[in-house]
């Protein structure tokens, strides 16, 4: 059987019943999905698996960047009610790292497992209206100058033809799409077994999160504050298929080897093994179809910036895809989108997997290298400092326009805005926010209109009063200028999808 799903809709989406399709449910699918949805554009999100959230997923750390982007759609506090905090972390023994120091609201790692991630980005795509449709299976793709079609397989094993302006492949390692537009995946295998498993503990840890590793092997307990934990851990000595057999005598082994005890380890619910990818797709953008999160980019789980980096592209793109599809915006804006993501996914390829080689040196060479990179991080406060911003995403800027302010492409920490209202909570709904210093010179007649939202500030975040930001959605300056007049501001409101190049 096979049948083509036609609509009608308006703008430059006329014709198409969902503008956008997004493949695969995972959070970054279901965080740009939301956000289309929020901005008003019909969007279908397409799963291959089963109407479920499954508590196997591996993630299990949000950072701060990642807080602070659900808290520009009035989720952090809600995530962070599901898990615990951590302030610090250590590495290697000997590299302290204080999260406490860091300039956000968020000064702390989140330890909460994916699957309460997922469940609350599902709970706020399905109120805002995302079509979704599990059980279905991308097939193949093409397109042409107007739109994409794709063939996928449903539930029932019939095969339909959908049609949209544009698709974004969200849809993990393994990508269909990916495939389906003939992008490679070069990378390589950073650690070739490692193993995990959720279990329940007869003694607790003395911290959420507990890393340790000894001669050949390395393990961590993270807990996810309901009873379970999650383990993770390598064994040099031990390097088997991902579908070798693994019981839990093995893990309690590893565990009291890294760790000095195994805490009582008991009733393990899942038990997997899995190797780590260092892998990043050369396109983020091909036509009208785009890669977003594990679909992209693939890291080694050092760190834990493999689902933040993935939702954080999510937030860069749909706005971009939101203004295109509604006509606000030409179609240049969304080539922008590879621009300013590609080389985070870069970056955080080498960061991560730079931690895992060193965290299993043997050779002596790079012993001491590890032991020097350790002591001048904790020596040198600057160091210490961009590891944490690294780390954690706020430390990342997006490249400006040639001759632009030099705050064009910066994040925007969050402030405190005219009336008490904070500015992440002004960005909410997908809106631009000016922020300008006082007394503000604003165009006559000034209100919210257009995706706009135009609000003086009272603490100005440049560190003085006299720079006029236009604060994107994601929350990284569009434009900015010093001693700003009406017109300039004009000009500003005018050209802020025009920006970011």
């Amino acid at each position: 059987m096979n049948g083509t799903d036609t609509g009608e809709s308006t703008g430059r989406a006329a014709g198409y019943p969902h503008p956008v399709i997004v493949v695969g449910a995972g959070p970054t699918g279901l965080l740009l999905a939301g956000d289309l949805a929020e901005a008003g554009v019909p969007v279908t999100l397409l799963e291959k698996r089963p109407h479920r959230i499954s508590n196997l997923s591996r993630a299990f750390g949000v950072h701060a960047r990642t807080l602070e982007q659900l808290d520009a759609r009035g989720l952090a506090d809600d995530l962070i009610a599901t898990g615990s905090t951590l302030t610090g972390l250590r590495l290697f023994r000997r590299l302290s790292l204080d999260l406490s120091t860091l300039p956000s609201r968020f000064p702390f790692l989140l330890i909460t497992p994916q699957y309460e991630v997922e469940r609350l980005l599902e709970r706020r795509a399905q109120r805002l209206g995302v079509r979704f449709q599990y059980e279905s299976e991308l097939l193949a793709l093409r397109q042409d100058a107007d739109g994409v079609d794709i063939d996928v397989r449903t539930g029932d094993g019939s095969t339909v033809t959908r049609r949209a302006v544009y698709v974004v492949g969200t849809d993990g390692h393994h990508s269909a799409v990916r495939r389906a537009i003939g992008q490679p995946f070069p990378g390589v295998s950073v650690i070739t077994s490692l193993f995990l498993a959720d279990v329940r503990l007869a003694e607790k840890p003395e911290t959420v999160l507990t890393v340790d590793g000894a001669g050949d092997v390395f393990a961590m307990i993270a807990s996810f504050g309901d009873g379970w934990y999650r383990v993770m851990g390598w064994n040099r000595r031990h390097e088997v298929p991902d579908d070798a057999p693994l019981d839990l005598e093995e893990v309690k082994d590893v565990t009291r080897r890294a760790l000095g005890t195994d805490y009582g380890m008991h009733d393990a619910r899942w038990l997997s093994r899995f190797h780590s990818d260092e892998r990043q797709a050369p396109e983020y953008r091909v036509g009208r179809v785009f890669l977003a999160g594990d679909a992209a980019h693939i890291h080694s789980p050092a760190g834990g910036q493999g689902m933040n980096t993935g939702l954080q592209d999510a937030a860069n793109l749909g706005w971009k895809l939101a203004a295109v599809v509604k006509g606000q915006a030409s179609d240049s804006l969304l080539d922008t989108y590879h621009a300013e993501r590609h080389p985070v996914g870069k970056a955080v390829l080498r960061s991560s997997g730079g931690l895992v080689r060193l965290a299993r040196a043997q050779n002596p060479v790079l012993r001491a290298v590890r032991a020097v990179v350790s002591a001048l991080a904790n020596a040198a406060a600057p160091a210490r400092a961009k590891a944490l911003a690294q780390l954690t995403g706020i430390g990342y800027r997006y490249p400006a326009p040639r001759g632009a302010h030099r705050l064009v492409g910066t994040r925007v920490p969050d402030i405190v805005l005219d009336g008490g209202h904070r500015l992440y909570e002004a960005l909410r709904g997908g809106r631009f926010v000016l922020v300008t210093p006082r007394p503000a010179h604003l165009p006559p007649g000034a209100a919210p209109d257009d995706g706009a939202d135009f609000l003086p500030a009272v603490e100005h975040w440049a560190g003085n009063r006299r720079t006029a930001v236009l604060v994107r959605p994601d929350g990284y300056v569009a434009w900015a200028a010093d001693d700003a007049g009406t017109d300039v501001l004009e000009t500003a409101l005018a050209s802020r999808y025009l920006t970011a190049r």
